[in-house]
């Protein structure tokens, strides 16, 4: 079999075991979200932590509780990473302030942005119980502010929008776990290692030495990918054997990190109580996810002539076709987990997922911020279409004036203004231009691709900037801070905006938002916003370099 039909088979094998889960498990994460009964064990946190699960929260308790959770989380696990040389399983593992607290902030943003190696660096025991429980309550604050923005457009004329602590505990139990726990084992079945062997040195067969470490890295990799973290338990991430053995681990890897992104639109579309609702958005997320597994897989496919072709970088196991896919995917969500180096890409491959990331991660996007990402435009896009059409801006009867179109814009702003500052900054400041492997174009991709990264809570990287130094990692830590909150709290004060209105009903006036027309401007808002935000940049890095 050819390599194209191959790599066309791998997509549509995806695209068809996608296709099978996202109207049931769409359903269950509905279900699990409006349900008025309390698990055993959920009720058991709840006296733990002295919860009242009965009652709601306004938007600004329901913020204070989003930050104030995840800051006490940066600093358990800063002071877990600090300590680990004193506790048991250390193994050696180190590292310095700076690099501990950039690590902190990633793990607990949904980041899992790695300045560091990741067998060397954490010890099994910070593995385990430092980036591990991250990478379980990382991604269920993020569907938790997720539904708190959609019952802002569902509910009318009320004040509340859910209790954080309850939404928190159900998206963890119920859904994370049961398809962690799923995942671990098909990875496990597959060849990926769980295990805590103390680390072997063997002989190569250049005859050089070579340290072998072990690990509980099924269980972590089935929850990196499933809740769009990332971070890989070794340096090579999942270009690792131990992480991603075959071709087979691949795809499901691919298919864990895309799962409940793309059936998350099913779940709006049921709980605003109109499921075309959930197709648009659907079609807009699966359209833009489209557009960039082609672009990249062209741009690598057309990179390079020759016996290996654009292989550079690549894992032989895989090839281009599945190594593309993986990166279209790992960068249109918030995982930042890679099977190849995207350093190696072609230039206009490299532009290719780095735009993905620039789109503002809604193709299909993080587990929850993909979802509240892509509303974010939907009502940019439906106040654009009033102004033209000359009609009130409404989505789904919620009038968008101007306190909501503020709240929005503020939010859609947040990540340009970081990648753009600081980008900017980097390249004239020595701390920064020092620790580049290139120059001129490619050097400013490199650059730009961090804090890119970082603002979008993505985690991967261009391999050859060297981000390990104090002011690498502190920039890059208030990027994922800032990229994460500042929108997560703007969008909790939209839907405290929206919750309070009444919800009109539907006339002639009305913007219908179901409709293909509105599924087409919607894509190319989201489009020709980031190409007018971005464009000049672009051109001076990946767009140059692809020219020369």
């Amino acid at each position: 079999m050819s390599d194209t039909a191959s790599g066309l088979l791998t997509i549509a094998v995806l695209v068809a075991a996608l296709a099978a889960v996202h109207v049931p498990l769409g359903a269950w994460m509905a279900r699990v979200f409006t349900d008025t009964r309390h698990w055993r064990v959920e009720r058991l946190v709840y006296r733990l932590c002295r919860v009242d699960p009965s009652s709601e929260q306004r938007w600004t308790t329901y913020a204070v509780a989003v930050v104030g959770f995840s800051l006490v989380g940066i600093v358990l696990l800063f002071a877990l990473i600090a300590l680990q040389g004193v506790l048991p399983l250390a193994r050696g593992a180190s590292m310095h302030l700076d690099t501990a607290l950039n690590t902190a902030v990633s793990f607990v943003t949904n980041t899992n942005w790695q300045s560091y190696a990741g067998e060397s660096g954490t010890s099994p025991l910070v593995q385990t119980l430092g980036l591990t429980v991250q990478n379980f309550v990382s991604p269920a604050v993020g569907l938790a502010v997720a539904v708190a923005l959609v019952r802002g457009i569902a509910r009318s004329s009320g004040t509340e929008i859910g209790n954080f602590w309850v939404d928190l505990v159900r998206g963890t139990v119920r859904i994370l776990l049961p398809l962690a726990l799923v995942g671990a084992v098909v990875l496990l079945l597959g060849g990926v290692i769980q295990n805590l062997t103390e680390p072997t040195t063997v002989t190569t067969v250049s005859g050089g030495s070579q340290v072998i470490q072990g690990g509980l890295v099924a269980s972590q990799e089935a929850i990196k990918e499933l809740g769009t973290n990332g971070g890989g338990y070794f340096n090579a991430n999942s270009a690792h054997p131990f992480e991603n053995p075959t071709a087979w681990t691949n795809l499901v890897e691919i298919f864990l990190i895309l799962v409940i992104p793309f059936s998350l639109p099913r779940t709006y579309g049921i709980l605003v109580g109109d499921r075309r609702q959930g197709w648009t958005v659907l079609g807009f997320m699966a359209a833009l996810w489209g557009l960039m597994v082609a672009a990249v897989t062209w741009a690598e496919v057309n990179a390079a002539s020759g016996p290996l072709g654009g292989l550079e970088g690549k894992e032989v196991r895989f090839g281009i076709w599945p190594s593309a896919l993986f990166a279209a995917s790992t960068t249109g969500t918030s995982t930042g987990a890679v099977n190849s180096m995207h350093e190696s890409y072609s230039p206009l491959g490299g532009g290719g997922v780095l735009f993905s990331m620039l789109l503002g991660e809604v193709s299909p996007g993080g587990v929850g911020s993909g979802l509240y990402g892509a509303l974010l435009l939907a009502i940019l896009t439906v106040f654009i279409s009033g102004l033209m059409v000359g009609r009130t801006p409404e989505l789904l009867g919620k009038q968008v004036g101007r306190r909501e179109i503020t709240l929005t814009a503020l939010a859609l702003l947040v990540m340009p203004a970081l990648v753009l500052v600081f980008t900017g900054i980097g390249m004239v400041a020595p701390l920064v231009s020092s620790q580049m492997l290139a120059s001129g174009p490619h050097g400013l991709t490199e650059v730009m691709y961090a804090y890119a990264s970082a603002a979008n809570n993505n985690g991967s990287a261009f391999a050859g900037f060297s981000a390990d130094t104090p002011y690498t990692n502190l920039t890059l830590a208030l990027c994922m801070l800032l990229g994460r909150f500042v929108p997560v709290v703007l969008v909790l004060a939209l839907a405290g905006s929206l919750v309070a209105q009444r919800r009109r009903p539907v006339n002639a006036g009305t913007l219908p938002t179901h409709t293909p027309t509105f599924a087409g401007l919607f894509v190319g808002v989201a489009v020709i916003v980031t190409g007018l935000t971005f464009f000049p940049a672009l051109a001076l890095g990946p767009l140059a370099e692809a020219l020369s």
